[in-house]
C-alpha cells in the first residue's frame, strides 16, 4: 500500500509570467514509486511546473496538495551553493565520520560524484561550475527523500558522471518518486518509466521514456492536424533512427511495435552516407585535416602526446573522454586557437571551419560585437550575439539563405522558424532571449556560415528536446566533416559514425564498441589499483576463488569486444569491396580498417595473457 502513496498532487493549476500562460489548469499527481521525466520547447514551463510542484512558488489559481511530512528536495538549474563552505559542510553536515562512512549510499555517492578526488575540505569558491553541480547534487543523494525533484542534472557532468547518475537512480528505492527535466535522451530512456510533456500551458503524460514518447507524439501530432506535416516528418525520421539503433534502445518501447512498424515503414535512412561523402569530398578535397606527432600541453600537464590522426571529407566523430582531458582543446587545435606545442597539424587548403565553443552567448548588457572570432587564417570559428540586436537581424548579417543538401535550400527566416523561433520572436531583442534561445541563435549563425567542417563543443546544452532533433535532422543532409564534444550519449550516437576518446594518457583511442567500450574501459581503469591492492596471503595449495572469478568476467568482455571488432571488420572489407573505384572512401576506410584490426591485435593480446593465468 505505501508504494502507492500520493505524494503530490496538481489541481486546476493555472501559472503564467508576464501575460504569458505557462501552465493553464493543469491536473496531475505523483506516486511513490514513479520515475517521471518532463520535455518540453525551452521557456514552456518545464522549470515551472517543478517550481510549482515543489512549492517553490506560489499558483495563480488551482491547488498544489503535499503528503503529511513530505521529505522532498529540489536542485534547481542553477544552483547557489555559500562560497565559504566547504565540500564536507554541504554534503555531510556535522555528521561524524564513523556515521556517514559506514553508510554505503552515502560512500557510494561520494565516489560516483568523485567527491574524495575533490577532496571533502575543499573550499566552494574556487570550484569550477562543475565541481560545484556535484558537490549541489550529491548533497540531495545522499539524504533520504521520497520525492527528488532535479532540473536539468546531467549538465556540466561527463559521460560517466551521466552513466552513474542514471545507474544510481535506477536503483532509488521502491518507495520514493524521481521527477527530472533533462534534454538528455539516452538518460530519459534509462530512467524514467513516463514521460511528462510540457506544451501550450498543458502537460501530456505518457507511458515509458523518451522512444515511447516519441511514438505517443507521433500519433498525436498524426491524428491532430494535416498542417503539422513537417513536424510529424521529423518525428517518423526520429522513431526510425530509434527502430533501426543499437537492441538496448529498441528493446525500450515494449508496447504496440506494430504500430511504430507501420508509421516507419516507408521512411528511408536516416542519411545516404554514400552521397554525403561523395559531395564532402568534392567541397573539401582529399585533405581535411592532418595532425602528425602532435603534442599539447596545458602548464605542465600533457593533454596530447605524439598524436597522428587523420580527418577526411565526410567524416562525422564523437570525441568522448572525462573532464579535463582535453576534449575542448582538441576542438580549439583544429580550428587554430591553439598552437601545438609539438608536431604539426595540416589543414587543407579548402578547408572553412566553424567553432561553436561550449560558452554561452554573453547575456544581456555583456560587451562584444556581433562579427565572428577569427583564426590565424582569418576564417570564422566561433559567433556570439551581440545583445541589442534583433534575432532575424543577428541572422540575416551573416547569410540570407543556406544550402542543406540535395539541391535544397532555406531563408534565414525558414531556419529561425525551423528551429523554434515564430514569426513574432523573430522581431526580439537578443537580450530578451533565454538561455536555451540563445544557445539555438548562436548554433543557427555557424551553420548560416556554411562552412565545411563542423567543431562542436557540447552543441546540446540547454537545447530542448525538439531543437535537438531539428538539429540533427539538419545535420543528416549536411555535407561536410564534422566533429562533436558531447556528453550527451543519444546525439553522439545518433550524428556521429565513429567514436574517439581521449582516456588521459595523452593519447587519441578508437573506439569500435562505442560508448559502451568507453564506459568498459573506464570502469577497468578505475578497478587497476583496487586489483592490485595487496591481498592477504592464501594458504598453500588454495585458489583465490574471487580473482579467478574477476578474470572469467574480463575474458568475456575481451571476447565480446573481439566479436564487434571482427564483425566491423568484415563490414569495412564488404564496403571496401562495393566501393573499389571511389578511391576517397576507400582511403577512409583503410584507415578505420587498420585502428579496427589494431585495436582487435590488442584485444587478442589481452585475451591470450589472461586466458593463460585464469
Amino acid at each position: 500500500m505505501s508504494q502507492l502513496r500520493n505524494l503530490v498532487n496538481l489541481d486546476a493549476v493555472t501559472k503564467g509570467y508576464g501575460g504569458r500562460t505557462l501552465l493553464g489548469g493543469v491536473s496531475l499527481g505523483v506516486a511513490a514509486g514513479d520515475r517521471v521525466g518532463v520535455v518540453g520547447r525551452n521557456g514552456g514551463g518545464k522549470t515551472t511546473l517543478l517550481e510549482v510542484l515543489s512549492r517553490r512558488e506560489p499558483v495563480d489559481g488551482g491547488r498544489v496538495t503535499h503528503a503529511r511530512d513530505l521529505r522532498l528536495a529540489m536542485l534547481p538549474q542553477v544552483a547557489t551553493l555559500p562560497m565559504a563552505a566547504t565540500v564536507r559542510d554541504l554534503v555531510l553536515g556535522d555528521a561524524a565520520e564513523h556515521a556517514w562512512a559506514g553508510d554505503a549510499r552515502v560512500r557510494e555517492v561520494l565516489d560516483g560524484l568523485g567527491l574524495h578526488r575533490l577532496g571533502l575540505d575543499s573550499v566552494v569558491d574556487p570550484l569550477s561550475g562543475g565541481e560545484r553541480r556535484r558537490v549541489a547534487l550529491a548533497a540531495l543523494l545522499v539524504r533520504e527523500l521520497d520525492l527528488l525533484v532535479l532540473d536539468e542534472p546531467t549538465n556540466h557532468l561527463d559521460v560517466e558522471g551521466v552513466d552513474w547518475l542514471a545507474r544510481h537512480l535506477r536503483a532509488f528505492p521502491a518507495s520514493s518518486a524521481l521527477v527530472v527535466v533533462t534534454h538528455d535522451r539516452w538518460f530519459l530512456d534509462v530512467v524514467s518509466t513516463t514521460t511528462w510533456e510540457v506544451d501550450g500551458g498543458d502537460v501530456h503524460a505518457d507511458e515509458g521514456g523518451y522512444a515511447a514518447y516519441v511514438l505517443a507524439r507521433a500519433e498525436r501530432a498524426r491524428l491532430a492536424a494535416a498542417t503539422e506535416t513537417r513536424r510529424q516528418n521529423l518525428l517518423r525520421k526520429e522513431l526510425a533512427w530509434l527502430r533501426r539503433g543499437p537492441p538496448a534502445r529498441t528493446s525500450k518501447p515494449k508496447f504496440r511495435i506494430e504500430a511504430a512498424n507501420a508509421l516507419i515503414a516507408d521512411e528511408p535512412p536516416a542519411r545516404d552516407q554514400v552521397a554525403l561523402q561523395r559531395f564532402a569530398a568534392a567541397r573539401l578535397g582529399r585533405t581535411v585535416y592532418e595532425a602528425e606527432g602532435v603534442g599539447l600541453r596545458l602548464g605542465d600537464r600533457p593533454l596530447l602526446d605524439r598524436v597522428t590522426w587523420r580527418l577526411g571529407p565526410g567524416d562525422r566523430v564523437g570525441v568522448l573522454g572525462p573532464n579535463g582531458s582535453g576534449k575542448t582543446s582538441l576542438l580549439r587545435l583544429l580550428a587554430g586557437e591553439l598552437t601545438p606545442t609539438a608536431g604539426q597539424v595540416v589543414r587543407g587548403k579548402t578547408v572553412v571551419p566553424a567553432y561553436l565553443p561550449q560558452e554561452a552567448v554573453p547575456e544581456s548588457g555583456e560587451a562584444g560585437p556581433a562579427a565572428p572570432r577569427r583564426d590565424a587564417g582569418g576564417r570564422p570559428v566561433a559567433f556570439g550575439v551581440d545583445p541589442a540586436e534583433r534575432v532575424i537581424d543577428a541572422v540575416e548579417s551573416v547569410a540570407r539563405r543556406i544550402q542543406v543538401g540535395k539541391g535544397r535550400e532555406l531563408t534565414a527566416a525558414q531556419l529561425l522558424e525551423r528551429f523554434g523561433f515564430r514569426p513574432d520572436q523573430q522581431r526580439a531583442r537578443a537580450a530578451d532571449l533565454s538561455g536555451g534561445e540563445r544557445r539555438r541563435l548562436q548554433l543557427l549563425r555557424v551553420l548560416l556560415s556554411e562552412p565545411n567542417v563542423l567543431l562542436l563543443d557540447e552543441p546540446t546544452n540547454d537545447l530542448d528536446v525538439d531543437t535537438l532533433t531539428a538539429l540533427e535532422d539538419l545535420l543528416d543532409t549536411w555535407p561536410g566533416t564534422l566533429v562533436v564534444v558531447s556528453h550527451d550519449r543519444y546525439f553522439v550516437e545518433r550524428t556521429c559514425t565513429r567514436l574517439v576518446a581521449l582516456l588521459g594518457d595523452g593519447r587519441l583511442t578508437d573506439l569500435p564498441g562505442g560508448v559502451d567500450e568507453y564506459l568498459a574501459r573506464r570502469r577497468a581503469a578505475a578497478e587497476e589499483p583496487d586489483a592490485r591492492a595487496e591481498r592477504p596471503p592464501l594458504p598453500a595449495g588454495q585458489v583465490d576463488q574471487r580473482a579467478t572469478r574477476e578474470a572469467r568476467k574480463a575474458l568475456a568482455r575481451l571476447e565480446r569486444q573481439l566479436e564487434r571488432l571482427e564483425r566491423r571488420e568484415a563490414e569495412l572489407h564488404a564496403e571496401m569491396a562495393a566501393r573499389a573505384a571511389d578511391y576517397t572512401a576507400l582511403a577512409g576506410m583503410a584507415e578505420e580498417l587498420r585502428a579496427v584490426q589494431a585495436r582487435k591485435a590488442e584485444t587478442e593480446d589481452a585475451w591470450l595473457e589472461l586466458s593463460a593465468s585464469a
